[in-house]
């Protein structure tokens, strides 16, 4: 999919950027509330460090992950909140140190593993440069939530192949989390990257087809922006509805964001 070292450099690069939007920040920014419902910014903070440990954690001791596994519930909301409230009990100082931390180890374990090798995770096993774009997508997704709560435009730049590589690979998981049936149909993604690169994806010839920038591509997929607010385009009524439920993300997909939520804020 990726190369190991390519993403993991990017992943990198990416938590800096997510580093640089808190930096500096009061107190009372950290309570601020961000577009997901019930999250403040130190919530977005606190999920993105509980993420990085599991996988810091499935990278190092696949056994010591296994029986973190196996110790959650069938309830998705109380297994997140579980995850987050040790972080949440943190100062924004000590929930920021404890991030950084997480990060850097979950990096290095990524690192450790042979890109040959499978890395546990929630689901199914994961080849350590598929779970690090996963990473990617994470940061990307809360990076954008707390950009949008402080009114930030983010400078898009070519890391998010990765992320764009990703939400291909995992295109069920939209129908999968509404259970619906993955329809048996080829798609093809023509991305625009921020540099300007065509990015594609699938086979050329495959009846269903999205098109636009890679960037808005990624606003849908996490689903940080309504498609009426992006500039991408469907070719086949199956690909049309699948703008609809894009996401790359296991999980309830929540319910997203509104058209027009953000028009306040200049892209």
């Amino acid at each position: 999919m990726t190369n190991p070292q390519d993403v993991l450099s990017d992943l990198a690069a990416e938590g800096d950027e997510v580093d640089g939007l808190v930096a500096g920040l009061a107190p009372s920014q950290w309570e601020l509330p961000t577009p997901a419902p019930g999250w403040t910014i130190a919530h977005q903070i606190a999920h993105l460090a509980a993420t990085f440990r599991m996988a810091a954690l499935a990278a190092s001791d696949q056994e010591a992950f296994n029986a973190l596994l196996a110790r959650l519930g069938d309830d998705f909301e109380a297994n997140v909140h579980g995850a987050l409230a040790p972080f949440l009990a943190d100062p924004p100082e000590v929930l920021s140190a404890r991030w950084r931390a997480e990060r850097e180890a979950a990096i290095k374990a990524l690192a450790a593993v042979p890109p040959d090798r499978t890395v546990p995770w929630l689901v199914r096993p994961l080849p350590p440069a598929v779970l690090a774009a996963a990473g990617l997508m994470e940061l990307f997704g809360h990076g954008q939530d707390i950009a949008d709560t402080l009114g930030v435009r983010r400078e898009p730049t070519d890391r998010i192949r990765h992320l764009a590589g990703f939400a291909v690979l995992t295109k069920d998981f939209g129908y999968l989390a509404r259970n619906l049936t993955p329809p048996q149909v080829g798609f093809r993604f023509e991305l625009t990257a921020p540099s300007g690169e065509l990015w594609e994806f699938g086979p050329a010839d495959a009846p269903q087809r999205i098109t636009g920038p890679a960037f808005d591509f990624c606003l849908l997929t996490t689903r940080r922006r309504h498609r009426d607010d992006l500039a991408l385009t469907a070719s086949g009524a199956e690909a049309d509805r699948w703008l609809d439920i894009a996401q790359a993300y296991r999980g309830p997909a929540g319910p997203g964001r509104t058209p027009g939520e953000f028009a306040h804020l200049t892209r």
